[in-house]
């Protein structure tokens, strides 16, 4: 039984400097060193690239999972990923998408850097590093286990800007804990089929918008916003409305591009057949817009994009949302 560790920098990995602040300085020999109770599991420790969560992109995500699976293939039980947590409900959530092996792929960090008091990114390595080497995680898809809790990387969010606790699942909860250092799953959710792996440079060529609706908003951002994109997730009021003269331009919108409808709330799914006002659900759908469910608009973004990138047409995209959200 062994488990491999990437190491991508961000929080976990950052210590201090003479000039003050903190930067990515540790490696993953540091960080395995750091954790008392690591040693009764082998460990085979790779560092990657040591860059704040905010500066990955989809390429490098898209690389590690390749790295993931031939580490699999090569004889690891399950593998972990150290990155930044900014990011890191979009990058797993990414891995999750394309990840095809039963073995577990599981993201972890950290929110206190170990300059403070009480820093927690040695649990959560622990803790890590526990579900991936557990045969009751198998089949889960791609992980984030964080404050000792499991969570499925589709539901996974971030939800506040400093607390340890950040990591929930509001919509469905964990799917188990780390008590003790025993693997405990209590729910297991069916798996989605893999969508197809695309080419880098086609998928770097994919652009998708994002906006978010705001009270009294400029309908005229739209056509800015959308130039020379290839599609675009609306982030809406509630569950999935937006101002009225925002109905006919995402409407026309929707006749050039996928235009996916999803809530800003955060949790919760967006409604189909609820509200028949201009600007509700009903009225976006019957214009074209694609119902994003319990997406919420950054998850959106990262399935249009990968969509997009492997061709899908108009249906597949729709399908797709609907498997998914």
């Amino acid at each position: 039984m062994s488990v491999a560790l990437f190491t991508l920098g961000g929080t976990i990995a950052m210590a201090g400097t003479d000039a003050g602040g903190v930067v990515t300085r540790l490696t993953g020999a540091d960080l395995t060193a750091a954790v008392p109770g690591l040693a009764d599991i082998p460990l085979d420790v790779r560092d990657v690239e040591a860059v704040p969560s905010a500066a990955l992109a989809y390429r490098q995500i898209l690389d590690l999972v390749d790295a993931a699976a031939a580490a699999v293939d090569g004889g690891a039980t399950g593998v972990v990923v150290t990155q930044g947590t900014d990011t890191l409900e979009e990058t797993a959530f990414l891995a999750d998408l394309v990840w095809a092996r039963a073995a577990p792929l599981v993201f972890t960090g950290a929110m206190r850097n170990p300059t403070l008091a009480g820093p927690d990114g040695p649990a959560n390595l622990l803790a890590a590093v526990r579900a991936a080497a557990a045969p009751a995680v198998r089949d889960l898809g791609v992980l984030v286990v964080m404050n000792d809790e499991i969570h499925a990387a589709r539901f996974a969010r971030k939800t506040h800007s400093t607390g340890t606790a950040t990591f929930a699942s509001p919509d469905a909860g964990p799917l188990g804990h780390v008590i003790e250092g025993r693997v405990r799953v209590l729910t297991r959710p069916p798996r989605h089929a893999p969508l197809p792996t695309v080419g880098r440079d086609r998928l770097a060529a994919v652009r998708v918008a994002l906006h978010t609706v705001t009270l009294d908003d400029d309908v005229a951002l739209l056509d800015t916003l959308a130039a020379g994109r290839d599609g675009l997730v609306v982030a809406g009021f509630g569950v999935g409305h937006v101002p009225p003269a925002f109905a006919p331009a995402l409407g026309a919108l929707a006749g050039r591009m996928p235009v996916v409808l999803t809530s800003r709330t955060g949790a919760g799914s967006v409604l189909r057949d609820t509200y028949g006002a201009v600007g509700s659900e009903r009225d976006l759908r019957r214009r074209g817009l694609v119902d994003g469910g319990l997406l919420h608009p950054y998850k959106a973004k990262v399935l249009l994009r990968l969509l997009l990138a492997a061709g899908a047409d108009s249906g597949a995209i729709a399908e797709a949302f609907a498997r998914h959200g």
